[in-house]
C-alpha cells in the first residue's frame, strides 16, 4: 500500500541520516585524537582512539604504530603495526559494504571514505612490509600497494570528472554548495552505476593481479582545486590526495635497482604530480594535512638535501618544484605546522634540516642540541641521527662519536653503523692526538677507535631489509675486513693501516660538501690529508698511497670537497688522474671499494651540471646557450653511464641521487626549449651572486678559490701541483626570470 511504502521510506531515510550523523561524529572524532600523534604524543592518541570503535578509530591506532614502527624501524613495533592495519582493512571493508545502501555525497559515490580508510590501511602496510625482514613480506607489500593505487586512482578520477563537469557548464560553487549543476555532475558521477565506487576502485583492486600491469594512472592532473566544506569529503579529499601523492613520489624515487620489480608489477611514478598533490593535500588543517606537510618537508630536506644536481636559484620556476625545494613555500609551511603542533619535537628537526641545507650546520647542531626531549623515543633518535651526522659535517669528533653511541641506546637499525661511525670520530682523535704530540691521549683514542670499528662487523647482520643485509653494513664489513687484512700483511695495528679520513668518505655519501660551510671545507680538505694518516713513513708511501683503490676512495672524497669550493677544475682532474685511470677489475673483490667507480662517474655529472648553472663570466652572452646545453649533455651522459652500472655496495644510495639528477636534467632540458628561456639566457646580473642559495648549494665564491696545498691533498706531492687558475667559479651565471606564461613547452 501506498502509505506503507512512504512510511517504509521515510524509516529508510531515516536510518540512513542516523548512521550518516553517527558516522560524522566518529570520523570527527578519531581525526581529532589522530592529530595528537603529529604532537608528539603517540600514547595520548593511542589511549583515546581505542575508546572508539569506527573504521576511523581503528585507522587512527593503526597510524600510532606506523609512526612508531617507520620512525624507529623495530622489527616487533613492525609486526604490531602489521597486524593492526590488516584488522583494520578488514573493518573498512565491511564498513564499505554496509555504506553502499545509503546515498551518497554531492562529491563521492556512497562508502568512498571507508574506501579511503583500506587504501590508507593497504599504503601503510606495503611500507611496514618492505621495511619487514622477509622477501616475501616485501613482494606482498608491492601488491598491496597495487590495490591502493587503483582505489586511490579511482577517487581522483571522480574529482577530475566533477571538475570537468564544472568547466563544462561554468559553474565555480563550492563542493558543498547545493547548484544544480553540482547536484546533477555528482549524480552523473555515482549514477554511472550503483557500483561507481565499487567498479572503478574495489572490483578493479580486487581483481585477479595476474591482469596487464599499470600504463598510468585513470585520474588526470588538474590544477584546479575542489572547493569542499562537508566535514567527510574533506576527509576524503586531502587523504586522498596525500596518500596518492605518496605513492606517486615514492615510485619515482625507486632507483634503478629496484624498478625492474616494480615495472613486472606494473608501477609508474610521476613526480611532479606527486608534489603538487601533497601540497594541495598540506594546506588542509587536518591530520592528513600533517601527515602530507611531514612527507614533503622530508621530502625536501632529507632527500632533495641530500643531492648535489638541484635547479639553480637563477633558473627555478613553478614546475622545478618536484626537483628542488621551493624556500618560501617550505618555511612558511614549517611555521603552519610548528604553530598547530608546538610540543613535537620533529618539526625542530626538519628546521635544523633546513638550516644544514643552507650552510648553517653550527646552528643545526645548536637547535637539535637543545630545547625539550620529545615524548616518542623514534623521534629522539630521528633528532639524534641528525645531529650526529651534522657533527660529522663539521668535523666535531668528540660530538660526532657520543651521539652515534647515543643512537645505540634508543634506536636498533643498524647498531653496526652506529659502532663504525664512533669508531670513525674516535679514529680522527686519535690522529689529533698523534698530530698535537700527545702520546697518552693517542694510546687511549687509538683503543677506542679499534675496539668500536671491530664491534661493527660483530653485531652485523642482524637486521634484514627484503631478506638481504643492510648495503650500510654490508659497506661496514667490508671496510674492517680490509683494514684488518692489511694490518696484518703490513704489521701494523688497525688505526694504522687505515688511509684517507672513513668520517669523510661517509659524509661525502650524505652530501656533507653540499651543506659544509667555508670553513668546513677547508677544514675537510685539511683533514683529507694524507700526512694525518698514522702509519710508518715506509708504510706510507710504499703501501697505502701507491694503492690504486685507497688512492680512489680519497679522490672521490676530496673532489666533492673541491666542488663545493667552487674549484671544478680541480675536481675534475682529482677524478679523471686519480679514479677513471684505474681498469674495473681493480675494484672488484670480496673486499673490494667497488662503489668508487661509478660514483666517481656520478660525481664527474655534478661537476658538469655545476658548469652548466654558472658558465665562464668571459664567455659571450651570444655563446651562453650553446656552452649550457653542451655542459648539460655531458651530465646527462655520465649519469646515464652511472645508472646503468652493475651491482655494487651502496648503489641505491647513489642511485637515488643519479635517478633524482636525471629529473632534474629533463627539467632544465623542457625548459631551454622554451623560447622565451632562450631569449633570458644571454642576461647577466650586475654583480656576481655570492650568496647561497639552498636550490642549488652553488654560487659564485670568488676570495675561494686558491690553490691545493700539495701537502694536504695528492696522493703524490710531487705531482700534485694544482692546475693554473684552479677552475674557480667566477659569477657571471646567466640570471633567468622566465617571462610569465611563456615557460612552457
Amino acid at each position: 500500500m501506498p502509505w506503507f511504502r512512504s512510511g517504509d521510506a521515510e524509516k529508510t531515510n531515516g536510518d540512513a541520516e542516523t548512521a550518516a550523523a553517527k558516522e560524522r561524529a566518529s570520523l570527527e572524532e578519531a581525526l581529532q585524537w589522530t592529530s595528537l600523534v603529529m604532537n608528539d604524543d603517540l600514547d595520548g592518541a593511542f589511549e583515546a582512539l581505542q575508546r572508539g570503535d569506527s573504521s576511523f578509530h581503528s585507522l587512527g591506532e593503526s597510524v600510532t604504530f606506523f609512526m612508531r614502527s617507520i620512525l624507529g624501524f623495530e622489527k616487533q613495533v613492525m609486526a604490531e603495526a602489521s597486524s593492526r592495519l590488516a584488522d583494520c582493512e578488514t573493518r573498512a571493508w565491511n564498513d564499505f559494504k554496509r555504506a553502499q545502501q545509503r546515498p551518497g555525497s554531492k562529491l563521492y559515490p556512497a562508502g568512498t571514505e571507508y574506501e579511503l580508510v583500506r587504501a590508507e590501511a593497504q599504503l601503510m602496510g606495503a611500507v611496514v612490509g618492505v621495511l619487514h625482514e622477509s622477501l616475501v613480506e616485501a613482494m606482498r607489500s608491492f601488491l598491496k600497494l597495487r590495490k591502493a593505487f587503483i582505489i586511490l586512482d579511482g577517487i581522483i578520477a571522480t574529482e577530475t570528472k566533477m571538475l570537468a563537469a564544472r568547466a563544462e557548464d561554468g559553474n565555480g560553487g563550492d563542493g558543498g554548495g547545493t547548484s544544480g549543476s553540482a547536484v546533477e555532475a555528482a549524480d552523473a558521477v555515482e549514477g554511472e552505476g550503483a557500483e561507481a565506487g565499487k567498479t572503478s576502485t574495489t572490483a578493479a583492486a580486487d581483481a585477479d593481479e595476474t591482469k596487464a600491469p599499470l600504463a598510468a594512472p585513470q585520474s588526470k592532473v588538474t590544477d584546479e582545486e575542489l572547493r569542499v566544506v562537508d566535514a567527510v569529503d574533506i576527509f576524503i579529499h586531502s587523504g586522498a590526495n596525500m596518500c596518492f601523492g605518496i605513492i606517486l613520489l615514492i615510485l619515482s624515487l625507486i632507483p634503478p635497482a629496484f624498478s625492474r620489480i616494480l615495472a613486472v608489477v606494473g608501477f609508474r611514478g610521476d613526480r611532479a604530480r606527486g608534489v603538487k598533490m601533497l601540497w594541495k593535500s598540506a594546506s588542509h588543517d587536518n591530520v592528513n594535512g600533517a601527515l602530507a606537510g611531514m612527507v614533503l618537508l622530508g621530502y625536501y630536506n632529507g632527500l632533495l638535501g641530500a643531492v648535489d644536481i638541484a635547479p639553480d636559484a637563477g633558473d627555478y620556476d613553478d614546475d622545478a618544484e618536484a626537483v628542488g625545494a621551493p624556500l618560501e613555500k617550505c618555511n612558511r609551511l614549517l611555521a603552519e605546522l610548528r604553530t598547530r603542533y608546538p610540543d613535537s619535537r620533529l618539526w625542530r628537526v626538519e628546521e635544523a634540516r633546513l638550516l644544514a641545507n643552507n650552510r648553517k650546520l653550527a646552528e643545526a647542531v645548536q637547535l637539535l642540541s637543545t630545547g625539550p626531549e620529545s615524548r616518542m623515543k623514534q623521534v629522539t633518535a630521528l633528532n639524534d641521527f641528525e645531529l650526529a651526522t651534522d657533527a660529522a659535517m663539521i668535523q666535531d669528533w668528540v660530538l660526532m662519536r657520543d651521539t652515534f653511541l647515543l643512537c645505540l641506546e634508543v634506536n636498533d637499525w643498524s647498531p653496526a653503523m652506529y659502532h663504525y661511525m664512533a669508531g670513525c670520530a674516535s679514529l680522527e682523535l686519535y690522529r689529533d692526538a698523534v698530530a698535537a704530540g700527545d702520546e697518552e691521549g693517542a694510546r687511549r683514542r687509538k683503543a677506542e677507535a679499534e675496539a668500536s670499528l671491530r664491534k661493527g662487523p660483530q653485531v652485523a647482520g642482524k637486521k634484514r631489509l627484503m631478506a638481504r643485509q643492510l648495503p650500510i653494513e654490508t659497506f661496514v664489513q667490508r671496510k674492517v675486513v680490509k683494514w684488518e687484512g692489511q694490518a696484518k700483511a703490513w704489521g701494523v695495528d688497525l688505526a694504522d693501516a687505515i688511509g684517507a679520513s672513513p668520517a669523510l668518505e661517509m659524509c661525502y655519501m650524505w652530501n656533507g660538501p653540499k651543506r659544509m660551510g667555508d670553513d668546513d671545507l677547508a677544514r675537510g680538505v685539511k683533514n683529507l690529508a694524507w700526512t694525518r694518516c698514522t702509519a710508518p713513513a715506509d708504510v706510507l708511501d710504499e703501501r697505502i698511497r701507491r694503492d690504486g683503490v685507497e688512492v680512489a676512495v680519497w679522490a672521490v672524497s676530496m673532489s666533492g670537497m673541491l666542488r663545493a669550493q667552487g674549484k671544478l677544475d680541480e675536481a675534475r682532474r682529482v677524478i679523471e688522474e686519480h679514479v677513471m685511470i684505474h681498469d674495473r677489475a681493480i675494484f672488484k673483490g670480496a673486499n673490494k671499494d667497488d662503489y668508487v667507480l661509478p660514483t666517481a662517474t656520478y660525481e664527474l655529472g655534478v661537476i658538469e651540471w655545476v658548469a652548466c648553472c654558472h658558465p665562464p663570466a668571459d664567455l659571450a652572452a651570444e655563446d651562453v646557450a650553446a656552452y649550457r646545453r653542451g655542459k648539460l649533455d655531458e651530465c646527462e651522459a655520465q649519469l646515464n653511464k652511472a645508472k646503468a652500472w652493475e651491482s655494487y655496495t651502496l648503489d641505491a644510495r647513489i642511485g637515488m641521487r643519479i635517478q633524482s639528477g636525471l629529473e632534474t636534467v629533463a627539467w632544465l632540458r623542457r625548459k631551454m626549449s622554451c623560447s622565451s628561456f632562450r631569449r633570458l639566457l644571454g642576461r647577466r646580473p650586475s654583480t656576481p651572486p655570492t650568496t647561497w642559495s639552498l636550490a642549488t648549494g652553488y654560487q659564485s665564491r670568488p676570495q675561494r678559490a686558491k690553490a691545493l696545498d700539495t701537502d694536504e691533498g695528492g696522493p703524490d706531492e710531487s705531482e700534485e701541483a694544482p692546475v693554473e687558475g684552479g677552475g674557480e667559479l667566477r659569477g657571471g651565471r646567466g640570471e633567468v626570470v622566465a617571462e610569465e606564461g611563456n615557460d612552457e613547452e
